[in-house]
């Protein structure tokens, strides 16, 4: 499961040991509207935002072309509210199969029309937002049927045979009882998962942080049964290295030593360049290097352990070996 293509693999290597090199981001978000269709318990955003002054598709392959990522996370708020999203993710994608473009949605909205367009524009990967295995879901993400819409459209979508779904569960204090009962899920819906760390930094609220030691050690468990279930399939996206370090971070409550704004950075629905979605120092294109010696040089921010910065803070090689070799191996 999760093959790419060679030819795909290797442009992703070289591409992403020029810009290690350069000192130029791995990743990028392009958060395409600050509106989303839910109002989660774990996240700022929620609702209908004043969209105006969005970027436009076609300024989209100025980024590209500028920042030269090797991956790009498209993201919001909620991406599929954007009825141009297809035509922002072909600007995105450049002639040579680059960036490797991940959705990562809801998937409140999507179809499996809307599915098979967004791959036929350019998306590599869809990461679907998944905090509960049930209905719990609804509540959590303050929208009313959404589990069971899930229920219906992943599967009609993970039919199709591209192995391109992901879900990402991430994991707090009331759900990291859930840790397997998600991989549960996305096995009998035919996907794979990955999981995040909750980070209070963006509410403010401590109660979701699981720093107890009643839920550090189901976290354990939990997270001990996951590496019982690995198989060649590498359905479980997370490395082993990634959980081990989230569960550092529960333990610490927190993780020094991030690199946002230099490994991986952020560009806002309006076009701005942050180091990350939680840090509001705002950068104009043409002021990265900037942002890397006035924010990343200075940085002593520990307060989250996101998925983007839990494979970023790893070395160069070891990123290869876990994402590359493995997850981005070529096809038989």
């Amino acid at each position: 499961m999760r093959k790419v293509p060679l030819a795909q693999s290797l442009r992703i290597i070289a591409q992403g040991a020029q810009n290690w090199l350069a000192h130029r981001p791995i990743v990028v978000s392009f958060e395409v509207t600050d509106s989303c269709t839910c109002f989660c318990r774990h996240c700022d955003h929620g609702g209908q935002k004043d969209d105006s002054r969005n970027l436009k598709p076609g300024d989209y392959a100025r980024y590209t072309t500028t920042l030269k990522p090797c991956v790009v996370q498209v993201s919001g708020g909620e991406p599929l509210m954007r009825d141009d999203l297809e035509d922002a993710v072909r600007n995105i994608k450049q002639p040579n199969g680059l960036p490797y473009i991940i959705l990562v949605s809801s998937w409140s909205l999507m179809t499996p029309e809307r599915y098979v367009a967004l791959r036929e524009a350019g998306v590599d990967q869809f990461s679907v937002s998944l905090d509960f295995p049930d209905g719990r879901h609804d509540e959590f993400r303050g929208y009313p049927g959404l589990f069971s819409h899930l229920d219906d459209v992943i599967p009609r979508c993970a039919a199709y045979g591209h192995d391109d779904i992901v879900l990402n569960t991430c994991i707090t204090a009331a759900n990291a009882q859930e840790i397997n009962g998600a991989a549960d899920q996305a096995k009998a819906w035919g996907v794979n998962i990955c999981y995040s760390a909750y980070t209070f930094r963006r509410t403010g609220c401590r109660e979701l942080f699981p720093g107890t030691p009643e839920l550090l050690r189901i976290i354990r468990e939990q997270f001990a049964k996951i590496e019982s279930r690995r198989d060649e399939t590498n359905w479980i996206v997370s490395a082993p290295t990634t959980l081990e370090a989230t569960q550092s971070y529960f333990e610490n409550a927190g993780a020094p030593g991030c690199k946002a704004g230099l490994r991986f950075l952020v560009v806002t629905a309006d076009g701005m360049l942050q180091p990350c979605s939680m840090q509001f120092t705002r950068f104009a294109l043409h002021e990265r290097e900037r942002m890397v010696s006035e924010f990343t040089n200075h940085n002593r921010c520990d307060e989250c352990y996101v998925a983007i910065r839990s494979n970023l803070d790893k070395s160069f090689p070891r990123l290869l070996r876990e994402n590359v070799a493995a997850y981005l191996s070529p096809r038989s």
